[in-house]
């Protein structure tokens, strides 16, 4: 019930008539079913524009310490409000939670929900698409379902009226769905989960024309991955080739 009261009195008008957001391509969202929306992730607005200009319910997971509002009352409001809206927390602090961190995505999917998801795992540092990471891939295999992609374009805040920081017209694409099913006894072999990974990273990049660099997002962000070696990372496009061969059982 939050969800839709947001969504439909706050988010979408502004959205849709202040900012004039468009959706390209909405018809490849099903309505009805679990399907999984994998988008580039190029500014924080990303996260409120795609579900303003999608008819259909969406669920986004987001880092577990959002939920805890334990930073100030602006923290507090973000906590509250992500529950309002029935979000999935999600603890990617300890490696080894990672995959039990997916648990209650792919119970949104398996109950026949939308589920929004950031491949690259955070926001690009400075407009390319990076590597995707292989919890995409897990969460398709895992519950067999289409994946489609989505490219932002103008949700970057810029001077608007004033000097006020605004959005012009920001716009979403969103690609036919894509189809894992014939490689989901392949969900342990870490060769087919970043196959299919990168296939989704490449549709994806398809629809937004970024240059892609094949180095995650989070080393060049942490200062684990230098920006020159990033640069010298740069490929046509993400992965390529014929997908590893399925395991024999």
């Amino acid at each position: 019930m939050f969800y839709a009261l947001f969504k439909w009195l706050i988010f979408a008008p502004i959205v849709r008539v202040v900012l004039r957001g468009k959706a390209e391509g909405e018809e490849n969202i099903p309505q009805h079913g679990p399907a999984i929306l994998a988008g580039n992730h190029i500014a924080a607005a990303d996260a409120y524009v795609l579900p303003a200009l999608v008819r259909r319910a969406m669920i986004y997971p987001a880092k577990a310490e959002l939920f805890r509002g334990d930073r100030g009352i602006g923290s507090k409001v973000v906590a509250i409000f992500l529950k309002l809206v029935n979000q999935v927390p999600m603890n990617r602090a300890d490696p080894k939670d990672r995959l039990a961190a997916l648990a209650p995505i792919l119970q949104r999917l398996v109950d026949g929900g939308l589920v929004a998801i950031y491949p690259e795992g955070t926001r690009s540092v400075d407009g390319r698409l990076y590597k995707g990471k292989t919890g995409v891939a897990r969460l398709a295999l895992a519950a067999n379902v289409p994946v489609i992609p989505v490219a932002a374009f103008n949700t970057y805040k810029a001077k608007g009226p004033f000097g006020i920081p605004w959005l012009k017209k920001p716009r979403m694409v969103i690609g036919k769905p894509l189809y894992f099913s014939e490689y989901v006894a392949g969900i342990d072999d870490p060769e087919m989960l970043r196959w299919v990974t990168d296939e989704i990273m490449y549709a994806v990049q398809q629809l937004s024309g970024q240059t892609y660099v094949d180095v995650y997002c989070s080393s060049v962000k942490h200062g684990a991955v230098s920006m020159e070696k990033a640069d010298a990372s740069v490929l046509p496009r993400p992965g390529g080739g014929d997908p590893p061969a399925l395991p024999v059982r």
